[in-house]
């Protein structure tokens, strides 16, 4: 995953976690607009949670926070 989506991803995941509490889940649309407007990007995001790591639907917004931070 590029390093704009990485920090991206993390900035999103830290803002769940501040609003919402540590049990907050998200899925990888969370990183995107309503729309479709950079398909690349949005494929380079599922690749990474479905393929790469087989992550649910739903995951907590801290594990994938800490994935994206330790490297993964």
């Amino acid at each position: 995953m590029r390093d704009s989506l990485r920090a991206k991803a993390v900035q999103i995941c830290n803002d769940k976690i501040t609003k919402k509490g540590e049990t907050v889940g998200l899925s990888f649309y969370a990183f995107f607009a309503n729309k479709n407007d950079n398909p690349e990007l949005l494929m380079e995001a599922a690749t990474w949670w479905i393929q790469t790591h087989e992550l649910d639907h739903f995951e907590k917004a801290v594990k994938v926070r800490d994935m994206i931070l330790s490297g993964a």
